[in-house]
């Protein structure tokens, strides 16, 4: 390792060379001052041998696929293209059609080694299970009746998206509660870490589809808690997103949490602004308080950003910007 100037490396796919991780153990050890990175596709694989070699001597970080703030030159690109394209890097530098590169992507990664993880036996049911998945994007997570739809048991419905949010193919946000005892439902919500894999696998093939389509909606909100998902994960913390709804239907699509004070978003994917946009936000502060919710905001399709004394409206295009805007106190 003297030989290497830079004193580092970068080793691609690491999970496929387990002998690697006891060398680095050793080098590490013995020079301190070396770096190691460490990439890997297969997210179960590389932490098994990190935490079994490297444990204590690692930190992990999680890469979601391309950021807005990160697509500079293409912020210009109309929502329906950006939804459809999502953030495979491919997409964007190579051209790829996301229809072929999600389509490939599911069937190399998903189909293979999710379901090789899972040992599931009939493919049908697991595909009838994904679409489905792609179907409720925004929508709180029910397994029974996914296990109805799909003809398998709910535990079984459980481990395969416990196993695909481990595989970085969708996560949940979990509802947000601060004593507020039993009004509020506690299921949580699904959202895919790409929307162009939501599209694939709703059918969705290009942007005149997308422009009327009835799930557009769902998945401009996808997008957005997205972005705010990997603003977080991009400076190196976990995430504090949350979503509220009580017993009488009242809901706020993002909360997120920093310590006793919150943030506050309603995403909405009109091109216009509606008074009617602000009204659960300020049913919530009414809720937890106005003192608590410091900052409350549309995220909405239109061109311009409104402010007002109470809310604030940005575009799509600047929520990783939304620390700029205008605080509420």
């Amino acid at each position: 390792m003297e030989q290497y100037a830079s004193k580092g490396i970068i080793i691609d796919e690491a999970q496929r060379y387990p002998e690697l991780f006891s060398f680095i153990q050793v080098v590490a050890d013995e020079h301190p001052d070396y770096r190691f990175v460490l990439t890997g596709s297969s997210n179960f694989a590389l932490i098994h041998y990190i935490s079994q070699s490297l444990a204590g001597r690692a930190a992990l970080f999680t890469l979601l696929p391309l950021s807005l703030s990160e697509l500079q030159e293409q912020r210009a690109t109309d929502t329906d293209t950006l939804m459809l394209n999502g953030g495979f890097p491919a997409v964007w530098s190579k051209q790829t059609p996301p229809y072929d590169l999600c389509r490939n992507y599911y069937n190399t990664y998903i189909e293979r080694d999710v379901r090789s993880l899972i040992n599931v036996k009939d493919s049908a049911k697991f595909q009838t299970f994904m679409r489905l998945c792609a179907g409720r994007t925004g929508c709180e997570f029910n397994a029974s009746a996914l296990s109805n739809e799909t003809g398998v048991s709910v535990p079984t419905i459980n481990e395969w998206l416990s196993v695909l949010e481990a595989s970085y193919v969708l996560f949940r946000l979990l509802p947000f509660y601060r004593n507020i005892g039993k009004r509020l439902v506690k299921t949580p919500k699904i959202y895919f870490y790409d929307t162009g894999m939501v599209c694939y696998l709703t059918g969705i093939e290009n942007g005149l589809q997308m422009a009327t389509h009835p799930l557009r909606g769902a998945i401009f909100e996808n997008l957005a808690v997205l972005e705010l998902l990997k603003e977080r994960f991009n400076t190196g913390k976990d995430s504090n997103l949350y979503y509220y709804r009580d017993q009488s239907q009242r809901e706020v699509d993002i909360i997120q949490e920093f310590g006793n004070q919150y943030h506050a978003y309603e995403v909405k994917s009109a091109k216009a602004f509606h008074s009617g946009f602000l009204d659960n936000l300020n049913y919530l502060k009414s809720v937890i308080g106005h003192d608590s919710i410091v900052k409350s905001q549309v995220i909405f399709d239109g061109e311009t950003e409104i402010n007002t004394p109470e809310n604030g409206m940005i575009n799509i295009r600047n929520i990783t910007q939304t620390r700029k805007c205008k605080t509420i106190t």
